[in-house]
């Protein structure tokens, strides 16, 4: 992956840390709100092993309120100019499905990466439509072409059939606009049951033929503790065992919030398998 110049190599799995500069994120613990949270945040996540900081200012949580553009950008300009002073060399991966707030991020603060969970602006929020758009290319493709950075393109379709079709038609559309860099992510919690998600796990390792690299964000989502009891505070043990999962089915990012754990299970899985 060409991050600004420089090449990342994702055949080695890398650890991706969150930050969220919102108050209501799903996860409490994920929730940095003064400069010394995300301060401390990010020199934690790059101390712990990981190698690239995702911050995020919309939260997608089922029944989350909307925030108006400037809103978002307003967080985002406070917690990106504090990452980027902690952590210059870290590559930052912005997690936005609006373009003028990707454009905000990368020409304001050198973005490295775009990371859409609307699947290229199918949703906005979890199951909330975006406008219609007069274009044969969405908004937010546009814009990743016209940056030139590396973009997440994350799937809301339910099974893996679905998925892998979208995939390939959204993959040609962003290669016709230029774009060169794209990392694919199932989008476990996104749009699908817990039974569909569990159901895509089992056969993730086909995501594979379409020869692009994988993220996986499942860390401390609802499609662990609604199987085995409890809340977001206590799945990190389910979290681990996904994780190793998705990795022995060839996974190369891992979007997480507990990065000291996660870096131990890459360095497990590279010592067996990888």
């Amino acid at each position: 992956m060409n991050v600004r110049g420089r090449l990342m190599n994702l055949g080695e799995p890398q650890v991706m840390g969150i930050i969220n500069v919102t108050p209501d994120s799903f996860y409490a613990g994920s929730r940095k709100q003064t400069e010394k949270e995300i301060a401390d945040r990010a020199n934690q996540i790059i101390q712990e092993g990981g190698t690239m900081i995702d911050v995020g200012a919309f939260s997608t949580r089922p029944g989350a309120p909307q925030v108006s553009d400037e809103e978002e950008m307003r967080r985002l300009r406070f917690g990106l100019e504090i990452v980027r002073r902690e952590q210059p060399d870290a590559v930052i991966s912005v997690d936005t499905f609006r373009p003028d707030v990707a454009q905000m991020s990368v020409e304001e603060f050198g973005a490295d990466i775009i990371n859409d969970v609307s699947e290229g602006g199918i949703t906005g929020v979890v199951n909330t439509p975006l406008a219609h758009e007069d274009s044969d290319y969405p908004a937010i493709f546009r814009m990743v072409a016209q940056l030139r950075v590396p973009y997440i393109l994350m799937s809301v379709k339910p099974t893996l059939s679905e998925m892998m079709i979208a995939f390939s038609k959204e993959v040609q559309q962003l290669h016709e606009l230029g774009v060169k860099d794209i990392i694919l992510d199932p989008g476990y919690g996104f749009g699908k049951t817990l039974e569909q998600n569990y159901q895509l796990m089992n056969e993730a390792e086909k995501l594979k033929a379409l020869r692009l690299p994988i993220l996986v964000g499942i860390s401390r989502k609802s499609m662990i503790f609604k199987l085995i009891g409890g809340d977001p505070t206590s799945s990190l043990n389910g979290t681990t065992i996904l994780n190793t999962i998705s990795l022995l089915k060839g996974a190369n990012i891992l979007r997480v919030h507990d990065v000291k754990e996660a870096v131990e299970v890459v360095k497990i899985c590279k010592q067996l398998y990888l």
